[in-house]
């Protein structure tokens, strides 16, 4: 028999016989090695331990301490154990596929009748016994028509279907967890005790169309969750129930703030009390961009699809553009709309993004290098569509308002404009409740534009830039778009999700494609850079975050309403008008609440509104000239006089950029 040579992670290297498995390649290092293994990596591709090495390779023997290697095959035994359970319990049910996903799996079911919550208890109890039985997990090589065989006679279409779908080079392999087996392309565990009984729990059943066609028939998918170990799924199951209880579409209902209708799919309806967050926010950036050197402006919603197809978008983001049909011959008054002269068809669109319509503004007379950098801010209203089926809330939608701006300026300029923008965007993140964020760089992809110089010279220019500001940076290679590199600001809320939010482009491509240019020192045209940046993103998105962040309860300066003056008493009712009406006086939001109700039923509904503070008022506090308050979320309350209360919160509704 020949020899081969397998490499390790300490790049020692041993001889073994051709056709050895990697499971005995761990029990010839050492016996306990043999036991803990669960896969390996042959020159860098994750392995089962049954497969056969017969070249020449590097070798790494990975045991339940490699999370990634280890998550991945914890979930994806899982799904198979979970199969087998569902058969075992109901022997007419047929099994499609079962991948594993972020965070766990889920398996497609054939079954007549819907699984119900019940079920799903039996499920998990079944598939903990099979656990405990710790059968072994083997796998072997079939061909093709032994295979289809095989699922024919045990009546598993869907397994007929998939054969017939892998590639005729490609090997089937099939896998036996005890006595139930599977068509996978593994890798699997060694045997059914090594998944941890613990730290798995099946999460909900979903419809889903066999191979994602309508046509076919509707499979129940079952979802699971699974982590290394028991504390790890508690954490993540409290993750789930606070986001729960912080999803920005109960609380926007909960506190008036926002609706959405079919009739405007992915379209935002903001009441009275949104519509107060969303211009609170959008005044407190428009005085930050203004003393950070923004100009603003104003662009087009509508733009005709020759400057779409100028700046390169009609090609590439078309299938994202929602488009408008003009015949320019109709008088606008008596012609039907619905009838269109085609000679005279303009085609525009709405626009998706607002970097076009800055360049047209940029264009507009002739720019010297002494305009450079010339800072453009628009509050844009942007356009794209978004399948149905992946618009959340107001997360997610097809219209949107972008905290748009785009620096035009010389190559020499970019590195202190990117360190500018990263001390900018800081500064309102943590003013905003954000102190911590994350940066990532994405640089140059493998297609792209430009010489490898020029990429040097602006990828060099970002990285000196965070370095100058004194923050830490991840890298992420390839990932920048086509026509420069970038970076992007992630923000990680109260539950410990992550928000790509803010970010930083640097494009030579448009200003080219579009013409844009200026009067450079010596006397000659010159191409500017163009800087893409956003520092909220949409603002739609990001009071979605505020909200999810601060369950609803926001900093009392963004709160839409922040005060309610109760009565307790109808002799009270003057005195509470006068307490609103001194608040107002000093930019407070106040409002009375003077029904005949209990302070104790008006308590619990302004809580539920999450109104931050409520003053109750009574005969004592008539008397006194004070005020009882009781804050959002605490227990106890104080009693204060009418002046101290009106000047503290005063200060606390004042927006933190004018409290310096």
């Amino acid at each position: 028999m020949s020899q081969i040579s397998l490499t390790f992670p300490d790049g020692n290297a041993r001889d073994f016989d051709s056709g050895i498995t990697a499971a005995e390649v761990a029990a010839a290092i050492s016996k306990s090695l043999g036991k803990k293994a669960i896969s390996a990596s042959i020159d860098g591709a994750h392995w089962d331990l049954q497969w056969p090495i017969e070249h020449d390779a590097a070798i790494a023997i990975h045991t339940m301490a490699d999370a990634p290697q280890a998550l991945e095959l914890v979930r994806h035994d899982l799904a198979h154990i979970m199969a087998r359970a569902v058969q075992e319990l109901w022997p007419d049910v047929k099994v499609t596929i079962g991948p594993v996903i972020e965070n766990g799996w889920y398996y497609d079911f054939d079954r007549a009748e819907p699984f119900t919550p019940e079920d799903l208890g039996e499920i998990e109890k079944k598939m903990r016994e099979i656990i405990n039985k710790r059968d072994p997990v083997t796998t072997e090589v079939w061909e093709r028509d032994r295979a289809i065989k095989h699922y024919e006679a045990n009546n598993e279409p869907y397994k007929v279907e998939l054969i017939d779908a892998i590639p005729g080079d490609e090997p089937l392999r099939m896998y036996w967890h005890g006595h139930w087996q599977d068509l996978c392309r593994g890798p699997h565990l060694q045997n059914t005790g090594q998944v941890p009984a613990d730290a798995f729990k099946l999460m909900s059943v979903a419809g889903a169309y066999w191979r994602g066609d309508s046509d076919r028939a509707m499979l129940q998918r079952i979802y699971g969750v699974a982590f290394q170990n028991k504390e790890d799924l508690r954490k993540y199951l409290h993750m789930l129930e606070e986001a729960a209880k912080r999803d920005h579409r109960k609380l926007g209902r909960e506190m008036d703030l926002f609706h959405m209708q079919e009739e405007a799919p992915g379209q935002v309806f903001w009441h009275p009390n949104g519509w107060q967050i969303y211009t609170g926010l959008q005044d407190y950036m428009r005085r930050k961009q203004r003393a950070g050197g923004y100009r603003e402006i104003n662009t087009p919603q509508v733009v005709d699809r020759k400057l779409w197809e100028a700046s390169g978008h009609w090609d590439k983001y078309q299938h994202h553009m929602f488009l408008v049909e003009v015949d320019e011959s109709r008088d606008g008054e008596n012609d039907d709309a619905a009838v269109k002269n085609k000679g005279q068809t303009r085609i525009n669109a709405l626009k998706p993004m607002n970097c076009p319509c800055h360049v047209q503004i940029f264009n507009q007379g002739l720019k010297s290098y002494r305009d450079l950098p010339l800072r453009l801010a628009e509050f844009g209203s942007c356009a794209r569509f978004e399948p149905s089926g992946a618009l959340h809330g107001i997360m997610r939608v097809r219209g949107f308002t972008q905290d748009d701006a785009h620096i035009f300026c010389t190559a020499d300029q970019i590195q202190e404009e990117c360190a500018r923008f990263i001390d900018f965007l800081a500064d309102i993140y943590r003013e905003l409740g954000f102190p911590e964020f994350e940066i990532r760089f994405a640089t140059r992809p493998e297609k792209r534009v430009g010489s490898e110089e020029s990429w040097d010279y602006v990828e060099n220019a970002l990285e000196n830039a965070i370095k100058a500001v004194g923050r830490d940076y991840t890298l992420e290679p390839g990932d920048g778009a086509f026509y420069g590199p970038k970076l992007d600001f992630y923000l990680t809320d109260a539950i410990g999700r992550v928000w790509q939010c803010g970010t930083f482009q640097v494009d030579p491509n448009l200003p080219e494609r579009l013409d844009a240019s200026y009067i450079g020192q010596d006397g000659d045209k010159h191409r500017p850079f163009m800087l893409h940046r956003a520092t909220l993103g949409s603002f739609e998105r990001f009071i979605g975050i505020l909200i999810e962040e601060h369950a609803g309860k926001l900093p009392f300066w963004l709160a839409p309403r922040q005060v309610v003056v109760a009565s307790i008493v109808s002799e009270a009712d003057d005195y509470v008008h006068e307490v609103v009406a001194q608040l107002q006086a000093q930019g407070v939001r106040a409002e009375a609440d003077i029904r005949n109700e209990k302070i104790n039923y008006k308590v619990r509904e302004h809580s539920v509104g999450k109104v931050p503070v409520i003053l109750a008022i009574g005969h004592r506090e008539v008397e006194e000239r004070t005020v009882t308050i009781r804050r959002l979320g605490e227990k106890q309350t104080s009693v204060e006089t009418l002046e101290t209360v009106v000047s503290d919160l005063k200060a606390e509704a004042t927006p933190p950029d004018l409290r310096k």
